[in-house]
């Protein structure tokens, strides 16, 4: 074991952090499901939405404070640890934005008859399938 290694141990320890447990997303699930409507769907994710933010902001915060911690590695050529955290924490707050626009784009193309006919595809469908998540270490596109 490297001494970098056998230095962090005590802070890798169990012991030295405290416990952050998952939320228990059964009643938005259940909630989800009893939806009927892209109203209702879109009420159930805005309160998963606004239950998650907090959480979503504390480790946003974390990771930003971990990516100025001692300045180290500014100089790093490609792809330096604090610039990949930086991205990090943008993008854990990303998670509400992209949440939220999808929530209006659903209740527009569920309760707009213009977008219906513009589109030509029935209420509450899409053109296709979403588009897949960036890959880790891509900037998000602007």
């Amino acid at each position: 074991m490297g001494t970098t290694r056998r230095s962090a141990l005590p802070h890798r320890a169990p012991a030295a952090r405290p416990s952050w447990q998952a939320p228990d997303l059964t009643p938005y699930l259940g909630a989800l499901a009893a939806a009927q409507t892209s109203a209702e769907m879109d009420a159930v994710t805005d309160h998963v939405l606004d239950a998650a933010e907090p959480a979503l902001r504390a480790l946003s915060d974390y990771l930003a404070a971990a990516a100025r911690w001692k300045q180290e590695n500014r100089g790093a050529a490609k792809r330096p640890p604090s610039n990949l955290l930086m991205t990090a924490a943008s993008r854990a707050l990303s998670v509400l934005a992209l949440a939220d626009e999808a929530g209006v784009n659903r209740l527009r193309f569920a309760y707009d008859p213009a977008l219906e006919t513009s589109t030509g595809l029935p209420q509450g469908t899409t053109a296709g399938p979403p588009p897949s998540p960036p890959s880790p270490g891509t900037a998000p596109r602007r």
